[in-house]
């Protein structure tokens, strides 16, 4: 199997990172220096009784030694909609990124203006979007991008009759308010 062959060259690598030498690890691991050896090379299968003592020196996973699982990068997230607004995840649910592709429709009344912790970069894709940010009112057109400080009041939605769809990315908070409150 080609995953267990990286193991040795990975446990090689480890070791020499904290500066030890064979004799070194094979010490503290109660294991002989020559089985260490033949491990790393290759040259020695490798079982789950020689490696776990070998990781706990070497202060690892032996999911550390393994190459990462190729998993497939699509994001197939089902979109969610909330006061009007339809929010399409462009992130999986593990990652620190939070980034949407979200549809304001036209609206008689903009939103009352809200705050959280952090910042939002928002990135204009089609129609035009209003944006409420403190005392200002901004247009925003297609190809026109805006950050700023959460903590700063502001609201969003379409300026005029059309949607308008927005790539944003924003902060933890900023996604439980975005899509888990009801407007």
């Amino acid at each position: 199997m080609d995953e267990l062959s990286q193991v040795g060259p990975r446990l090689r690598a480890a070791r020499q990172a904290r500066g030890w030498t064979l004799d070194d690890l094979a010490a503290r691991a109660s294991v002989s220096a020559s089985t260490l050896s033949r491990l790393e090379s290759g040259k020695r299968q490798v079982t789950l009784e020689l490696l776990l003592p070998l990781t706990r020196q070497l202060g690892i996973r032996v999911d550390d030694l393994l190459p990462p699982a190729d998993r497939d990068p699509r994001v197939r997230r089902a979109p969610l909609k909330r006061g009007g607004l339809v929010m399409v995840p462009l992130a999986p649910e593990s990652s620190t990124l939070r980034a949407y592709r979200i549809t304001y429709p036209p609206v008689a009344k903009p939103p009352a203006p809200r705050v959280h912790d952090g910042h939002e970069w928002l990135y204009v894709l089609s129609g035009q979007l209003r944006l409420l940010l403190g005392d200002q009112e901004l247009v925003l057109s297609p190809g026109e991008a805006a950050e700023f400080d959460t903590r700063v009041p502001h609201a969003m939605c379409a300026a005029g009759v059309e949607p308008a769809e927005v790539l944003s990315i924003f902060n933890e908070a900023g996604e439980r308010l975005h899509t888990y409150s009801s407007e």
